[in-house]
């Protein structure tokens, strides 16, 4: 009887003892799902190196990129196509563009940095520095462009109204870094941001505005026409 109550004990515990390494395998599993999950959410938000680096240490170390090509564009007009246009059909049409334009950034080994409202930011040379980004930007820039051209085509031919963006690059000095310790930013700083942003505003609708530096290092492979000088806060006037 004593030997047959053992033998009842001790299957039972295995049995226990199999359920519950079921439920820590399931719990291991989950848990390892949840991590790639995270880890692949935080790639998308960060570079790599710098997403690891906070998963590391706890926070990352802010750099200095000597030559990076860093790309603005805006859509002509924004606010009066916010004002008669529908919220949904407003941000509809900019999640396409923008879905677009990362497939673009992605393609050249380009860094996206930011949406604000309808502007686009991007830069090449960081965090992998190299030295043909001014080329692989500007490459970048015509593929938007020409995917705005044909999608205003397009609409145009249905007697729709469309939209047509402006694009300005500059080639310099940024300090890139990643910002606050909630919904973690990966941003840049610098002259260089500042003209790029210049170049962008004082661009023409559907064309590249490039400044003279950039200029310098392609001139080689595009086709490119002077605009003249303008003036650059903190920097007077530019090509």
């Amino acid at each position: 009887v004593f030997l047959a109550f053992y033998q009842f004990l001790k299957h039972r515990f295995a049995r226990r003892q199999r359920i519950l390494d079921n439920i820590i395998n399931k719990k291991n599993e989950d848990l390892i799902a949840l991590k790639e999950k995270s880890d692949k959410l935080l790639a998308n938000v960060l570079p790599k190196n710098t997403a690891d680096e906070i998963m590391e240490k706890g926070k990352a170390t802010k750099a200095k990129y000597n030559f990076v090509t860093v790309l603005f564009s805006d859509i002509q007009g924004f606010t009066q196509i916010a004002e008669e246009t529908n919220p949904e059909v407003l941000i509809d049409e900019l999640d396409k563009f923008f879905f677009h334009f990362d497939t673009v950034v992605e393609k050249y080994r380009i860094e996206k940095i930011k949406t604000i409202g309808d502007a686009y930011m991007c830069a090449g040379g960081i965090p992998e520095k190299n030295r043909t980004n001014p080329v692989e930007v500007i490459l970048a820039a015509l593929e938007m462009q020409e995917y705005m051209k044909q999608l205003k085509e397009s609409s145009t031919l249905q007697g729709m109204k469309y939209w047509d963006i402006r694009i300005g690059i500059h080639t310099g000095t940024v300090i890139a870094g990643v910002v606050g310790h909630k919904k973690l930013s990966y941003d840049i700083w610098g002259d260089t941001v500042n003209t790029a942003s210049r170049m962008e505003s004082s661009g023409e609708a559907g064309r590249i505005n490039i400044s003279g530096t950039t200029y310098e290092f392609v001139k080689d492979f595009f086709v490119c026409e002077y605009r003249g000088k303008m003036p650059v806060k903190y920097k007077g006037e530019i090509d």
